[in-house]
């Protein structure tokens, strides 16, 4: 009794997670994110991974393959952004993300660095890292990418609508988004939609900037020039964008800016004028971060998932580097989804009669 135990024991360790994966007709990545308790697995497949894994009698040493994973498997996270609240979020998903995923996570800031610094930076580290995590604006760096891709190293870019054959990339529709907010309020009865801009390096700066404009013109709306301010997705360029709208002989009725740092500055801005927001300015942001309750009222905004792209942007990244010898590369251009948050910082425009407004209080979605 005794031998035929330790022979069912012999057995299920020389299981492995290939053969499960060969059993389940399914790639080991997707064994290992099943066993690792990772959402974002289709119920069909994990219901046959937990069959294939039960009936192999799989006994996965988790503690050993984590450690052994994290040996050989060294991600960098670079960033330079002015958000700190943004900044949260991604880190966040990153830590989440190589923790599940069973690699070392190595985060680092270039703040403080000048062009000519970072392209050496770049060239050191590509001899030290598997992958590399670019946020913007160092994603739009053409130098920095060409010194990690010109090593071999993969790259994934997160919120930047810059993907190419070069790099993959995971954003949301940021036309589409702003397209939405705007529509949004219009359909309150805004026709006067003062609008700050983002980074003009970035481009889904752009892109937000074309959304807007795009609403009006589906709405009819004449665009109007003065109505729209330069920003930098820093508060302290939110508060002169928004001082710059509010001195306008007539002024906007609603405040679009494209990031919550600013549109967070434009409430200050509103309250130190006596203006009333929502009755008599709305203000609408972007990213949906911490910044975005941080303020009364708290804003409506678009919300980006950024703790899940940068937590998704470990798992491409894990995948190509232990992708097979044989097998091709690959880029991947990863849209999630986007929604819009409705909170307390809209109402229709004040009427001639001074009734008060009617607040929204609804939340709705929407995803690609």
């Amino acid at each position: 009794m005794k031998s035929s135990h330790k022979a069912v024991r012999r057995k299920a360790s020389a299981i492995t997670i290939d053969d499960v994966a060969a059993h389940a007709g399914v790639s080991a990545m997707t064994v290992s994110r099943v066993i690792n308790g990772h959402a974002g697995v289709r119920e069909g497949n994990r219901a046959r991974v937990m069959r294939s894994v039960h009936e192999l009698d799989y006994r996965p040493n988790l503690a050993a393959s984590a450690l052994a994973a994290a040996q050989h498997t060294c991600i960098a996270l670079i960033y330079t952004n002015p958000s700190s609240s943004y900044l949260r979020e991604l880190l966040v998903g990153a830590l989440r993300g190589s923790t599940r995923a069973a690699a070392q996570l190595v985060i680092a800031s270039w703040d403080e660095l000048g062009t000519p610094a970072r392209r050496e930076a770049a060239r050191q580290l590509a001899g030290s890292v598997a992958g590399v995590i670019l946020p913007p604006p160092l994603c739009e760096s053409e130098d920095i990418v060409d010194a990690f891709v010109g090593a071999g190293i993969p790259v994934v870019s997160i919120a930047s609508s810059q993907f190419s054959d070069r790099l993959s990339c995971v954003r949301i529709d940021d036309r589409r988004a702003s397209d939405e907010m705007v529509s949004h309020l219009i359909a309150h009865g805004h026709t006067r939609i003062g609008y700050i801009t983002g980074d003009p390096n970035q481009t889904a700066s752009a892109h937000r900037w074309q959304g807007y404009r795009d609403a009006l013109a589906a709405a009819g709306i004449h665009h109007d020039d003065a109505l729209v301010q330069p920003g930098y997705f820093t508060y302290r360029s939110g508060l002169e964008a928004a001082e710059r709208l509010l001195a306008l002989s007539a002024p906007p009725s609603a405040i679009f800016a494209s990031n919550d740092d600013m549109a967070s500055a434009v409430v200050s801005v509103a309250h130190r004028r006596g203006l009333a927001v929502p009755g008599d300015l709305s203000v609408v942001g972007f990213d949906d971060t911490s910044a975005s309750t941080m303020v009364w009222p708290e804003l409506t905004t678009i919300h980006q998932p950024v703790a899940e792209m940068a937590d998704t942007a470990i798992d491409i990244l894990l995948r190509e580097i232990r992708r097979p010898a044989s097998a091709p590369r690959g880029t991947v251009n990863h849209v999630l989804a986007h929604r819009l948050i409705t909170r307390a910082s809209v109402s229709r425009p004040l009427p001639a009669t001074g009734r008060p407004p009617t607040r929204e209080g609804r939340t709705t979605s929407h995803g690609d």
